[in-house]
């Protein structure tokens, strides 16, 4: 695909950043922000999603478009000047895989763009120093790139500890101080640690109020997860490599998503030795872990003719357990976890109460984007039943909200299978084969 004038403009200024930060690993860059000009805004404008949720302004993507030059243009004075005031963001939530609803924030569509811009920036100098054990949000990367390598590190082990960690309220508790005190060592652009300063203090609208946080960044903004990946870059990737590692008895892996991570070590006393140091570690960040969410297992592979109870962890919507192969071999498997088929079932029921009485052919349509999708994610090697369990859930949802219509009478199963006939939702395959990367 060919770029038009405008990206390549950008793609050379983003190289040229890359390289600096390449060439000076230990220096903190003065001078991003004049790199921003009205073609980068377009460029950041033209990846904010057209049809995103509107923040507390309505202002929708279509409407900025109208009169695009003189709106990038204003937005570059207002930004290069520090007069640009961010706006607060709208609440919302979302449902999570435990029940509750997380709470995210969702930006005007000129704070999109702009936070878009600043991102792209610090992304181009904080890609040369983040390590190749995180993954979440990053260009090229990917969960799926996670769990391929989770799974190598572990089957490489055979016998081996696990850390299961989970961060309690991880981006509602992020230290503001903190964080500025980390960014200053790679940064000290005023104009760009400036604006970051007025995101972190935005406001909150909510039930027709505004509330401000000393901590935390709200989930929703393009630049939270930049943000929590730099944080977390300090506070664990470079303590594992720089601290732990180097003492070690075995060896010590680490799989990081944004906040979601897992540790596994070859050695007992590594892992106990690490299980103690992480809340401290955490602690002094402002941070703290999940005491029922967080343990350290014995995830051994399992040996001999019979197979022992297996323990299993739960990591980015997959339960990871032994399992024997057709072969007879003890792998790893990575099947569909409980909780996310759970959620992706309650999902789809609502959907069908709502459509209803919608035609046939429409739910038909929508129902089988909806597995697609789950398949795309959750079609990895030996997940095959988990992708004919959810299909065969869907099967069974459907008929029973086509028989609750007003019109119609009871579909039996004779029936269902005469309207498949003409409507049949697809199969899953496994398609997906994680990437390995170095």
């Amino acid at each position: 695909m060919t770029e038009s004038p405008s990206s390549e403009a950008v793609s050379t200024k983003l190289q040229r950043i890359a390289e600096t930060a390449r060439r000076m690993p230990e220096t903190a860059l003065t001078s991003l922000s004049h790199h921003i000009d009205v073609e980068w805004l377009r460029e950041a404008f033209l990846r904010v999603r057209p049809d995103g949720a509107v923040g507390v302004d309505g202002q929708t993507w279509h409407d900025y478009s109208k009169d695009l030059d003189t709106n990038l243009q204003s937005l570059l004075s207002r930004f290069k000047s520090g007069s640009y005031r961010a706006p607060p963001v709208r609440r919302a939530y979302i449902p999570k895989a435990d029940g509750d609803r997380r709470p995210i924030g969702i930006p005007t569509l000129e704070d999109k763009v702009l936070q878009r811009a600043v991102a792209m920036a610090l992304s181009a100098v904080y890609e040369q120093d983040f390590l190749p054990s995180s993954y979440g949000f990053r260009p090229g990367r990917g969960a799926h790139d996670a769990l391929h390598a989770l799974r190598g590190q572990v089957m490489d082990m055979w016998r081996g500890w696990l850390i299961e960690v989970d961060i309690r309220r991880f981006f509602d508790t992020l230290d503001h101080r903190q964080l500025r005190e980390i960014l200053e060592r790679r940064v000290r652009d005023g104009v760009i640690l400036r604006q970051i300063g007025k995101w972190l203090n935005a406001g909150v609208l909510e039930a027709g109020g505004v509330s401000f946080a000393e901590a935390g960044t709200p989930q929703g903004g393009v630049i939270s997860p930049l943000l929590a990946n730099i944080y977390l870059h300090t506070v664990l990737d470079r303590w594992l490599v720089d601290e732990i590692r180097p003492h070690a008895h075995g060896n010590v892996e680490l799989v990081r998503y944004a906040d979601d991570f897992v540790i596994v070590c070859r050695a007992e006393h590594d892992a106990r030795a690490i299980f103690a140091a992480l809340p401290k570690r955490f602690e002094t960040y402002g941070l703290k872990l999940h005491p029922e969410k967080t343990r350290l297992i014995c995830f051994d592979q399992p040996r001999g003719r019979h197979k022992r109870e297996a323990m299993s962890f739960d990591f980015l919507g997959f339960t990871h357990t032994w399992m024997k192969s057709r072969k007879g071999i003890w792998v790893l498997f990575q099947v569909t976890a409980r909780k996310r088929l759970t959620r992706s079932l309650d999902a789809i029921r609502a959907w069908l109460a709502k459509n209803r009485h919608a035609s046939i052919e429409a739910q038909h349509r929508s129902l089988s984007a909806k597995l697609l999708g789950h398949y795309a994610y959750f079609g990895l090697p030996g997940n095959a039943l988990g992708l004919q369990r959810i299909r065969s859930e869907v099967r069974r949802e459907w008929r029973k909200a086509l028989s609750r219509r007003s019109w119609g009478g009871r579909v039996f199963w004779r029936r269902f299978r005469e309207i498949e006939q003409r409507f049949q939702l697809p199969y899953g395959h496994i398609r997906q084969m994680a990437r390995c990367i170095p």
